[in-house]
């Protein structure tokens, strides 16, 4: 028994510092909000991990679930000692919680009631309370200017589901192309999942690189159509167009729903996925590009993962024929941040990179 307890002793220091965060080299000691920025950008600013969300704001993961809580003009000041963020007030002089809910009241020190005593160096700081009106000022976890638009639309179709969506199948006086103002007929049209859908055309299929089985049909977003008249045939108007429209085309509800808050954190299990398209068709891609993984829920991925690029290691040809030929390791060069999950694919967006990212680069729980 006090062998294992001895055992535990020794190994307890070594667990906490492997998970000990580390600092950028260049940290500030304070940083003020200013608009556009998100929890990701000012938490890079400080740590070399910034998806390490809990750890970096002092926070248990199971109490950050809803991160909005700071606003521009606010003051980020980073404590040495905790090696943790706070908001408002210097950790030498903090003794309030200074980071409250969006939709609650903040206690920040204006600085008209900073008072120093005559009879000594000390700075009493009195809180005074700010109210916040509209939680929507709060900066975001992550930018949405880049993955607002894959949240609001289909994306990927599974297999059996595109036999049963309901299909484009005639046109007001047969016309070829629709747009904006025009009306289409569609079959397969249920009348119980509301008037609201969006137009859609299977553009590509997805495979797994490895089993070679279907993942699922990437779709292209090409319009929003509202139903006028349900029927066998039912009618529809188009209320937008973002590509031509013509028969065969498919109809999906219109996605809403999505929550804007995300919680970035690493998956509790090992997670080895593969990048099987860049969005735009192309072969490498850069920071905030989106890229597709070919894992989603049934293989433990949630929205809000953090995973980690590598890029496979180069092979070392040795000279012989007996001679076995030697396999650098993987080279991890980035960080992707899941934000959108299907059943057997996902897409990311690319936050870090030093290199390009190319198909078929490995995407794994950061270790």
């Amino acid at each position: 028994m006090r062998k294992i307890i001895s055992l535990i002793c020794l190994l307890m220091p070594l667990t906490a510092f492997a998970d000990e965060l580390q600092l950028q080299e260049n940290a500030p000691e304070r940083y003020v909000v200013v608009k556009g920025d998100t929890l990701w950008d000012i938490s890079a600013k400080f740590f070399k991990d910034p998806w390490k969300w809990p750890q970096i704001w002092g926070y248990n993961k199971d109490t950050i679930e809803d991160p909005h809580w700071i606003y521009p003009g606010d003051v980020v000041y980073l404590d040495p000692n905790t090696k943790t963020l706070q908001v408002g007030v210097p950790p030498s002089t903090s003794t309030i919680d200074t980071a409250a809910p969006a939709d609650s009241t903040a206690l920040i020190p204006p600085v008209d009631d900073v008072r120093t005593s005559p009879a000594s160096d000390a700075v009493k700081l009195t809180p005074k309370a700010r109210v916040i009106t509209r939680s929507n000022e709060a900066i975001p976890a992550i930018s949405l200017k880049v993955i607002g638009p894959f949240l609001a639309r289909p994306l990927v179709i599974e297999e059996d589901e595109l036999d049963a969506t309901p299909i484009l199948a005639g046109t007001y006086e047969q016309r070829q192309l629709l747009g904006t103002g025009d009306v289409a007929y569609a079959e397969n049209m249920p009348n119980d999942k509301g008037e609201r859908w969006q137009i859609y055309r299977p553009d590509r299929t997805f495979k797994d690189p490895d089993t070679g089985e279907i993942l699922g049909h990437e779709v292209l977003y090409l319009g929003d159509a509202t139903v006028e008249k349900f029927d066998t045939v039912s009618t529809l108007k188009i209320t937008r167009s973002v590509l031509e429209i013509n028969k065969g085309d498919r109809f999906a509800q219109a996605a809403s729903g999505f929550s804007s808050n995300y919680q970035p954190r690493a998956p509790e299990k090992m997670i080895n996925a593969k990048v099987i398209s860049i969005y735009g068709g192309v072969l490498q891609a850069g920071q905030n590009a989106i890229i597709t993984l070919n894992k989603g829920q049934r293989d433990g991925l949630e929205s809000g993962h953090v995973l980690a690029l590598y890029q496979k290691g180069e092979e070392i040809r040795k000279p012989g024929w007996f001679t076995p030929n030697t396999m650098l390791p993987d080279v991890r060069y980035g960080l992707v941040f899941v934000f959108r999950v299907f059943d057997k694919v996902s897409y990311g967006l690319v936050m870090q990179t030093r290199l390009p990212v190319q198909i078929l680069d490995r995407a794994s729980t950061p270790e």
